[in-house]
């Protein structure tokens, strides 16, 4: 194990553009299926995105885990900007005259008539919930030494998720459901989003482990700044992979 040593820029990482491009993708598709649809599937009550939103988290968690908080903090704001410009562009072209053919402004606002509420909702609750996850993972790395990866994929989802789901709900939806309704809603996007991390487990760990052999890095946050305005602090420590842990 050596330290002391600058992690290079993300730049010269094979798989990191990658890994971005899945994590931006998965959020924007989970946004505009969450503002299309509430489904009930057995016990569970949660907007349609919540069948997508937890890989958010997942390749939230490889990012860290791979490349450091520092590199999953450029990839949160990416996916914020990503997630803002389409929010704005949307409600834009709901707000603009509509020609006299083509498909109607209802058939438009049932799917992608985003409201400022929502899109306020949604920002607030990925950027608080992601920078969560980021950070706890980041954290719980350091104190088990690299050891146990479960425990910190898990972890810091129970604290991202919670945190995410809460705003959201809260933010968006209280005043127009009942108490019990928005309960509903926490509760069951809670479980589930979480019952998805505990699943994915096992790829989690071939995809963590496959990455840090491919790319030859294995980041430990030591010194880093968690500040998550503070996009261009100096890279902190890293470790050389020895295999999967």
């Amino acid at each position: 194990m050596t330290n002391g040593e600058t992690l290079q820029s993300p730049q010269r990482f094979r798989y990191y553009d990658l890994v971005m491009a899945a994590f931006v993708t998965v959020l924007l598709v989970s946004n505009i299926a969450s503002a299309a649809r509430i489904v009930k599937l057995w016990f569970f009550t949660f907007d349609a995105g919540t069948l997508l939103f937890p890989l958010a988290y997942i390749f939230g968690d490889v990012l860290t885990e791979v490349y450091g908080y520092a590199s999953a903090r450029r990839v949160i704001w990416v996916g914020f900007g990503a997630n803002a410009l389409m929010s704005g562009l949307l409600m834009l072209i709901g707000l603009l005259p509509r020609a006299g053919f083509g498909p109607s402004t209802s058939a438009y606002y049932e799917v992608l008539g985003f409201t400022p509420r929502i899109v306020a909702a949604s920002l607030v609750a990925y950027w608080a919930g992601e920078f969560s996850n980021s950070f706890v993972l980041a954290k719980m790395k350091v104190w088990t030494k690299g050891k146990f990866l479960w425990s910190r994929t898990i972890g810091s989802t129970l604290v991202g998720q919670g945190v995410d789901t809460g705003v959201f709900i809260l933010v968006a939806f209280l005043g127009a459901f009942r108490g019990s309704e928005l309960l509903s809603l926490i509760i069951s996007n809670y479980i589930f989003k979480v019952g998805v991390e505990i699943l994915f487990t096992p790829i989690t760990y071939l995809v963590v482990g496959g990455l840090k052999r491919a790319e030859g890095v294995d980041h430990y946050d030591y010194k880093t700044n968690f500040n998550p305005f503070h996009l261009f602090t100096p890279r902190s420590n890293f470790v050389p992979p020895r295999g999967h842990r």
